[in-house]
């Protein structure tokens, strides 16, 4: 046993498997008991437990957990931002590498327009807090009520509107729905307690995760491009590549050929290959990448 232990809460249910593949690409390979709700992180130093992200944000409070990854938006319900330290964004969702919105939507067939138009109506959400500061914002009074799920399907038939949390708005569209505002953006954040971000044994582990983790994140936006390209023909590689810094240029055992090594954003690749064919460059190989540690 350790003579360290840091104690760090995973999200249970939709991020599970996400942030599962995230700590793997860090350097942690979990592996789940799923019926003690338990990870092994495959270090000795991390005791660790699956929650549903809407209780991580208390647990991570009250130092119960020292630290343990949730969302924004469960930090801002719990009313927990000033107890605890947000160590680092950590974007992603279940569905891909970004941030998602809370909002206000109502059926389309509805009049409501604006917040202000909410005065005197029934609205369902999660975010039942939150919900009614908002409202208060806009100087507007209505009944908020708890919702347990599947919250699209009861607007308008059982409330007038509903602030519910969506990342693409597909399934909104699919009932219906039309977005009124947007409350705020959310994503899931790496949050420690303030007694153990004191801790300097575990503000360092701490740090350490989030550095890692945050490398994995990145990586998952680029890949690695290897290419040869004859040395007359350089220039103009080079010119086509968006790298982050110069690329990396070392001779071959051929010495008018050069082999070009760069990290480039995924989502450029399916254009840049072309081009840098066309400018010379062969043998061109894409790699997937862990960690990228800026």
């Amino acid at each position: 046993m350790a003579e360290n232990i840091l104690r760090i809460g995973l999200p249970k249910g939709s991020l599970q498997e996400a942030t599962i593949e995230i700590f793997r690409k860090a350097g942690f390979p979990i592996s789940v008991d799923e019926r003690q709700y338990k990870p092994d992180f495959g270090d000795d130093e991390l005791w660790g437990v699956l929650l549903r992200a809407q209780e991580m944000p208390n647990y991570v409070a009250n130092g119960i957990l020292d630290c343990g990854l949730t969302g924004l938006d469960w930090i801002r319900e719990r009313g927990v931002e000033d107890e605890v330290v947000e160590v680092v964004d950590l974007v992603y969702s279940k569905q891909g590498m970004r941030p998602y919105k809370w909002v206000l939507a109502v059926h389309e067939s509805s009049d409501i327009e604006s917040p202000e138009d909410l005065d005197g109506k029934r609205i369902a959400t999660e975010l039942v807090d939150v919900t009614t500061k908002y409202l208060a914002e806009h100087g507007v009074q209505a009944q908020v009520e708890f919702s347990w799920g599947a919250t699209e399907a009861k607007c308008p038939s059982l409330v007038d509107a509903i602030v519910e949390g969506t990342e693409t708005g597909s399934t909104l569209a699919a009932n219906n729905l039309r977005i009124v505002d947007v409350l705020f953006e959310s994503c899931t954040k790496f949050i420690a307690s303030t007694d153990a971000w004191s801790d300097s044994w575990k503000r360092r582990k701490i740090d350490n995760i989030a550095l890692l983790l945050q490398g994995a994140l990145d990586a998952e936006l680029h890949v690695g491009l290897k290419m040869n390209v004859a040395g007359e023909d350089l220039e103009a590689v080079v010119a086509e590549l968006p790298a982050l810094k110069r690329p990396t240029v070392s001779s071959l055992a051929n010495g008018d050929w050069v082999a070009v090594e760069t990290i480039v954003e995924s989502a450029l690749v399916r254009e840049l290959i072309p081009r840098l064919k066309a400018a010379g460059a062969q043998g061109i190989i894409e790699y997937p990448l862990n960690k990228m540690i800026m």
